[in-house]
Parts: C-alpha cells; sequence; structure tokens
C-alpha cells in the first residue's frame, strides 16, 4: 500500500512539473498568436491606419456587462493623426451557446467598413453561418456600410430592418446586440476624443 502511494504522489508530482514546464515553454507562444490575431482582424476591417490602435485603445465597460468582467474595446485608426475610424472587439453572452466575439470595423462616419466573428460556438450550419450571412446582399441581410446610429440593426422579428439567419434568430440576435455595443462604445469613444481608458 505504501509503495503505491509513494508511487502514485511521484507520478502526479512528474505529471505536474511536465505540464508546468510546458505551460512556461508555450505560453509565450499563445500570447504572441493571440495577440498576432488581434492585429491580423484590426487591418481586416478597419479602414487604413498609419497608427498603433493597440498603443492607443479605449476600453468601453457598458452598465448591464459589468457583471461578466468582459470589455468592449476601441482601437482608434487613424491616418495621419485623423481619425478614419475603428475597430472594436465586442461580444454578446446571450448566443444560443453562450458568449461570441466579434471585431466589428467603423468609419470615420460610423458606418460599418467590415466585421470578423472572432470567436463562438453556435450550431455549424446554422448559427455559424454569422461570419458570412451579415454581408450577403440578399434581402435585408448586408450591414456593410449602414449606420447602427441612423439604421435599426435589430432582426425584423424584433421591428427592425436586418433578416436572421436562416432557423438561427438568436444567434442573430447576439450577433447584432454585439454590433450595438460595439457602436455605443466608438460613439463614446468620439465624444471623448482623449481616449480615455476606463479600466
Amino acid at each position: 500500500m505504501k509503495n503505491m502511494v509513494l508511487s502514485l504522489g511521484l507520478i502526479t508530482i512528474a505529471a505536474s512539473l511536465i505540464l508546468g514546464s510546458v505551460y512556461a515553454i508555450t505560453a509565450d507562444k499563445i500570447a504572441k498568436a493571440e495577440v498576432k490575431a488581434q492585429v491580423d482582424a484590426i487591418k481586416e476591417v478597419a479602414p487604413d491606419f498609419d497608427n498603433n490602435p493597440l498603443e492607443e485603445k479605449y476600453v468601453y465597460i457598458s452598465e448591464p456587462d459589468k457583471k461578466t468582467g468582459a470589455d468592449i474595446i476601441v482601437y482608434p485608426a487613424k491616418n495621419g493623426g485623423k481619425l478614419v475610424g475603428a475597430a472594436v472587439k465586442s461580444f454578446s453572452m446571450d448566443g444560443f451557446s453562450g458568449e461570441i466575439t466579434v471585431m466589428y470595423g467603423f468609419d470615420a462616419e460610423g458606418k460599418i467598413n467590415d466585421y470578423k466573428v472572432l470567436k463562438h460556438a453556435e450550431t455549424a450550419g446554422l448559427g455559424s453561418k454569422m461570419q458570412e450571412w451579415f454581408r450577403m446582399k440578399n434581402g435585408d441581410r448586408c450591414i456593410l456600410g449602414l449606420n447602427p446610429a441612423t439604421h435599426k440593426m435589430r432582426v425584423k422579428k424584433d421591428g427592425g430592418n436586418v433578416d436572421a439567419i436562416t432557423a438561427a434568430t438568436i444567434s442573430s440576435r447576439a450577433f447584432l446586440d454585439a454590433l450595438d455595443k460595439a457602436c455605443k462604445a466608438y460613439m463614446e469613444f468620439k465624444e471623448n476624443e482623449e481616449g480615455i481608458c476606463y479600466e
């Protein structure tokens, strides 16, 4: 019995040391990969810029989302020192399978330049279609070029102007909820040109 306990104890210690070593080796690479993915998403959705949006980020915390601990982050896009738009990393906890995270790009006027879904666990072939659905020209799906401040960015079932993904209304609502938060964050950033970070 003593030998078994000793053997199990040594195996557990060895496994812990190995896992700790692997984490220490890969943590930096994982962090760099996450930053690169974020930078790529900013470049993909924001208008052309020559500043470093990561260094000038603005953190927006909406009242209802304080309990989640998640922030909405505005990455300002500037060209020649002039604001030309922004990429806004936003989220909704109301997806069919929980959280979705999306990077939305806006121009200087607040119109949607582009978007990229960063994270979701929605149903394949249904809610997962959000990456393409809201850029399609069919019907009232496409949100690109629209200004959420002046356009009803809700699904038609809720009195809005946007066609929901077929058989995935909950996912569509979550996508548009994240967009609404992104728009509010960007508008607040524009009103506060100092870009004060509320961390």
